[in-house]
């Protein structure tokens, strides 16, 4: 067979997590750098690839997802630490290879990681102005998706982080069955474009999509807001403490539940559980 079976993989997922939590500070720091950067990419060529589509709401958000899906093909693929990804690391936690301390430093590093990866894009791509291509549909989609990101309730931020995150540990669950590159960018492809076209939330694309559109919101020029016949003030939801606190906090949140509990510990229970005790 040319793919691993759900044993084996529940398997190679600790040993990965193991991998994960021995490496060193500034390996782990610079690898989530990257990956911080590849969904930025992912982000981009998403909102790119849809800011000027005439074509149902449905189709475009398809095309947005398949888009989208470069992000974690980079992040797996060309290897990185994605914190998302890595609340898998939670089968080797369950199975008493690794401490909580252990999981916890590499969630923060991980977690800071991308951040700043994330943030570097957002940076240098407002600088590019690449925002105001052709009559400004570009900025003006950004604004858009972070206006509805920064809109959500708590507790709906919570369950669209859970729901996103489900899909994405599933898509990094699936990668350790596949022993060849194409298999892992088809195991990645149907449940990120999924997550994309359902509308759910994933912590670290908002690092990039969200404050994107802060600095455009602050700092654009008028004849940026003339070209979308719009306005900063239209945008009012769209604020940095809406970001942290309507937004990251709740996400991050559901992102965990969704991974670690309903990905990690589901497979954990099933497929590593039972031989620890048979041991």
């Amino acid at each position: 067979m040319d793919s691993l079976m759900p044993g084996e993989m529940a398997k190679q997922a600790e040993e990965t997590g193991i991998k994960k939590v021995k490496r060193s500070f500034s390996k782990t720091f610079v690898l989530a750098i990257l990956a911080g950067a590849f969904i930025s990419f992912g982000a981009i060529f998403a909102t790119t690839v849809t800011a000027e589509i005439t074509l149902s709401s449905s189709f475009t958000k398809l095309i947005g997802g398949l888009a989208f899906s470069l992000g974690l093909i980079l992040v797996i693929v060309g290897g990185a630490e994605l914190f998302t990804g890595n609340n898998l690391i939670v089968m080797a936690w369950a199975n008493k290879r690794i401490k909580t301390s252990q999981v916890l430093r590499n969630w923060s590093i991980v977690f800071f990681g991308n951040f700043v990866g994330a943030i570097s894009i957002v940076v240098l791509m407002f600088y590019s102005q690449q925002y105001t291509s052709g009559t400004g549909d570009i900025g003006a989609k950004a604004l858009r998706i972070a206006e509805t990101k920064c809109s959500l309730g708590f507790v709906e931020a919570i369950i669209l982080g859970i729901f996103c995150n489900t899909l994405v540990c599933l898509a990094v669950w699936l990668c350790f069955s596949a022993k060849n590159t194409s298999g892992k960018i088809l195991a990645i492809i149907f449940p990120i474009t999924a997550f994309v076209v359902a509308g759910f939330e994933h912590s670290i694309a908002n690092m990039y999509f969200i404050p994107k559109a802060l600095l455009i919101k602050s700092f654009a020029p008028e004849k940026f807001w003339a070209s979308i016949n719009s306005s900063p003030e239209m945008y009012e939801n769209l604020t940095w403490s809406n970001f942290i606190i309507n937004n990251m906090f709740p996400v991050t949140i559901g992102n965990i539940i969704g991974g670690a509990v309903l990905v990690g510990f589901v497979y954990w229970f099933v497929y590593l559980n039972d031989n620890k005790k048979e041991e």
